[in-house]
């Protein structure tokens, strides 16, 4: 008799506690260039895609970070925008930068080589974004490495 007493509250207890709405997990979004556009001053225009790999919507607010082309000195990429990205989609910033003399030329060696050339780029950083079921943004890093290729037929423009 005296373990059914405690047997009893136990088990409401934990009908208690699976009442509660249930946890989505929150998973770190993916970020890459999905492509890259040479502005007429030099400037670059990136087109960055957020990739929210979480089983809930986040609502993004920021992204800081860093993007490298090759081996070269990595340029900074900073960005502060409203975009509330459903679970498992993705959703695109642009962002304009200033790359350096270096990644100008090996971007313009790239684009002489045609469809044919391509070059490296590592992207990282964090990304400032609120889950649904939060309160509070927190910080998500990511990184990345890919390649950016000429797009044919639309000179100055790599995806």
């Amino acid at each position: 008799m005296s373990v059914l007493r405690w047997i009893v509250p136990a088990l409401l207890c934990l009908a208690l506690v699976a009442c509660g709405p249930p946890k989505k997990s929150v998973f770190p979004p993916t970020v890459t260039v999905q492509q890259l556009t040479v502005l007429p001053g030099g400037q670059w225009r990136l087109t960055l895609r957020i990739q929210n790999n979480s089983y809930s919507g986040m609502d993004f607010k920021a992204l800081e970070g860093s993007m490298q082309v090759a081996e070269l000195v990595p340029i900074r990429l900073h960005a502060t925008f409203e975009r509330d990205i459903p679970a498992f989609a993705g959703d695109v910033i642009q962002l304009d930068v200033l790359p350096t003399a270096a990644m100008t030329q090996a971007l313009q060696a790239v684009a002489t080589k045609g469809s044919g050339g391509s070059l490296a780029y590592r992207i990282g950083g964090s990304a400032s974004a609120k889950p649904e079921q939060e309160d509070a943004p927190r910080d998500f890093d990511f990184s990345g490495r890919d390649w950016l290729s000429p797009v044919p037929g639309t000179p100055g423009t790599f995806r």
